[in-house]
């Protein structure tokens, strides 16, 4: 049985998904989620739902019974995600899982970013936990870049922080269909992927691209790590939030974010998404 945690978030869903795609029938996936009524679709896919409440620790063991491979998606609830991981690896213990594979961040153990900090102590956790394990570190999702294309083109600039540092985003169909892999196939234990797309890319790259497909000029402005935190803060963002999000953005001017691994390539067996296509997409939508 492979089980598939924060199954109905965006990164989830298409894990399940690719698992299907991949020949994994649906009675062998448990979809273990907060929320069961919002799985109604996974269920009626013959996917198993089960209640896994991350802040609830008596709901897990019931809800991995049977496990043998495990995702852990990370928390998004930043400041409480070793907490809540923790009370996960614990079950995964309790029911001896064969393989217990983690979505941490890019460059975790030597990230400068904040973001960073509370993946680096997971992944001690799992390590101490005695169970096998896969880190499964994911640069940032392209889904970042091209949700807001629409306000981008309403003002015709992107903001941010980023100096001309490269990050190596990937979608996330890309990064699911890495974390399928891993959960079907073997020789994967105790081993780290560092994730990122094929092809990095800077700010004003981004900008350019959207210029390109749009027909509409956009610039990247590139600010200080304070003054993006305050536009971001005048755009409607909480403190916390902008600050986390200013503080990425330096870790993208240093390098954090950007990778030449071949990793995700290699794990999904075809090249990654491009910006080109993602641009696309979000056209799309915008």
């Amino acid at each position: 049985m492979i089980t598939v945690t924060a199954a109905t978030g965006q990164l989830g869903r298409r894990v399940v998904t690719a698992l299907l795609d991949r020949g994994v029938p649906a009675s062998g996936i448990v979809a273990a989620v907060r929320d069961p009524a919002k799985a109604a679709d996974l269920a009626a896919r013959g996917v198993t739902v089960r209640h896994a409440d991350y802040d609830r620790p008596e709901t897990l063991p019931a809800a991995f019974a049977g496990t043998h491979r495990l995702l852990l998606i990370s928390s998004n609830q930043i400041g409480r995600r070793v907490l809540q991981h923790r009370a996960v690896v614990e079950a995964a213990r309790q029911i001896g899982v064969e393989l217990l594979a983690y979505t941490s961040l890019l460059h975790a153990d030597t990230s400068g970013m904040v973001l960073a900090e509370e993946h680096r102590a997971t992944e001690e956790l799992i390590r101490a936990s005695g169970l096998p394990y896969v880190f499964l570190r994911n640069s940032w999702y392209l889904e970042n870049y091209t949700a807001t294309l629409a306000p981008v083109l309403r003002h015709g600039v992107i903001l941010g922080a980023a100096g001309e540092g490269r990050v190596s985003a990937a979608s996330r169909a890309d990064f699911a269909a890495a974390a399928a892999a891993v959960l079907t196939g073997d020789g994967h234990a105790h081993t780290t992927y560092e994730l990122g797309g094929d092809s990095a890319f800077t700010m004003a790259e981004l900008a350019a691209e959207v210029s390109r497909q749009s027909g509409t000029t956009v610039v990247y402005r590139d600010l200080s790590v304070d003054e993006y935190r305050a536009a971001l803060v005048a755009g409607g963002l909480s403190e916390a939030e902008a600050t986390l999000l200013a503080d990425s953005d330096a870790g993208v001017a240093r390098g954090e974010l950007a990778t030449d691994s071949g990793h995700l390539r290699a794990l999904i067996g075809r090249p990654t998404t491009t910006l080109a296509q993602a641009v696309a997409s979000g056209l799309a939508t915008a």
